[in-house]
């Protein structure tokens, strides 16, 4: 096959470059260029895209002795991710650049760019195993290694581009594999240490970030009874969950943390209480990607709503205009899924293969409505956990 390798500077897309070329195919490399300000080094580890990684993918690109190419995708990185992460916060959500990278430029921009141009599908150097069923259908799997393991973020593409997408990875162990097999190769990205945070914001400092792109926007922090106990410079800079960095004067009459239960940006209050308040029992998502077409009512799965997040057993139903609602309470009450905020990615799973994706539009609390303030109260469209919203009977029988 004609495969287009996305190589970004770092050791994980050189080594997985290497064995597309192990395995036979005819490999050219590509770097995406994402930033407009490229001239500038990473600080430390942080960040990606700049005139280092450009370099750091040309010279593996050389060893591995395969043609190399920059692609400048800037303008549509800064319209799509950026533009998203910006409004989303602006809305008082909490959005996941990486999904959105994925979803508009690694396996949208790129993809289609490289089926144009005959390239038979893309090779990245993310974490996650690919299975092909009997009948040519391909499914998206969890990685080997659990550490690493990119399948949420991956799971935006959908069955389509996941056919056209290779993630040679998928099976190794460790990152000190990775690591090794790089440096048995010659390939001098061996050590390079890891990017992390938000590529876009090279410095980690996203509330500055934030408030040069929105800027101030003072408004009054309140209890769940509407008291005024502080203020703020941006309720874009909290998120649902939060608990550092709130600077609240006075404490809570009984001298527990508080946490922020909700970001109003329209009246610019940040919501604030306790953190049973954050306890979660369903959840609404919308834009629902699915790798297999759900039956009719519910169904068993876990799910899971952060990168590394830890999977919770729940029931799942899709509903009509492509959303898809989720009860967590299906094996009791569960006090490990809180803090989840309008958003951010929801992700189903069948043991390791992912059943589908979708954004948190709304949650249901796990504490009664009195409990919280009114802006948590239970959404229309949400599971109410114990209460069927289908005419079809729950069932507990997984998806084929």
């Amino acid at each position: 096959m004609r495969v287009l390798a996305a190589l970004s500077g770092g050791v994980d897309s050189a080594v997985a470059a290497a064995r597309a070329v192990d395995a036979g195919h005819d490999v050219v490399a590509v770097h995406m260029a994402l930033s407009r300000t490229r001239d500038q080094f990473r600080t430390g580890s942080r960040g990606c895209c700049s005139i280092e990684d450009a370099g750091d993918a040309r010279r593996a690109a050389d060893v591995l002795g395969i043609p190399y190419y920059v692609w400048d995708l800037s303008e549509r990185f800064e319209d799509t991710v950026v533009a998203d992460f910006l409004s989303e916060y602006a809305a008082g959500r909490t959005p996941n650049p990486c999904v959105r990278c994925n979803e508009h430029i690694k396996f949208e921009a790129l993809l289609d760019k490289a089926l144009a141009l005959g390239f038979d599908a893309v090779c990245t150097g993310h974490y996650a195993g690919v299975v092909t069923r009997p009948d040519g259908t391909r499914e998206l799997h969890r990685a080997r290694d659990s550490a690493k393991d990119q399948s949420y973020v991956l799971a935006v593409m959908g069955p389509e581009r996941l056919a056209r997408a290779m993630f040679p990875l998928g099976e190794v162990t460790s990152k000190d594999e990775v690591r090794a097999e790089a440096a048995a190769r010659g390939l001098s990205v061996s050590a390079k240490p890891d990017s992390y945070d938000i590529c876009f914001v090279a410095d980690g400092d996203t509330q500055g970030f934030l408030r040069d792109r929105l800027g101030s926007q003072p408004g009054d922090i309140v209890d769940a009874d509407g008291t005024v106990v502080g203020a703020h410079d941006g309720a874009y800079a909290y998120t649902v969950g939060q608990r550092k960095g709130l600077a609240i004067g006075r404490p809570a009459p009984d001298g527990r943390p508080r946490y922020v239960l909700a970001v109003e940006p329209v009246n610019r209050r940040v919501v604030v209480g306790p953190v049973e308040a954050l306890e979660v029992a369903g959840i609404a998502g919308e834009s629902t990607v699915w790798f297999a077409e759900p039956g009719p009512g519910w169904f068993r799965c876990e799910v899971q709503v952060r990168a590394h997040g830890v999977p919770v057993a729940a029931r799942a139903r899709a509903v009509e205009g492509g959303a898809v609602e989720v009860d967590v309470t299906v094996d009791g009450p569960q006090r490990s899924l809180h803090g989840v905020a309008p958003g951010q990615s929801l992700v189903l799973y069948d043991g390791t293969r992912v059943l589908g994706q979708a954004t948190v539009a709304a949650t249901t609390p796990a504490v009664p409505a009195t409990a919280v303030p009114a802006t948590a109260v239970p959404t229309p469209g949400v599971p109410t956990p114990g209460v069927s919203t289908s005419d079809a009977a729950p069932t507990s029988a997984r998806r084929a």
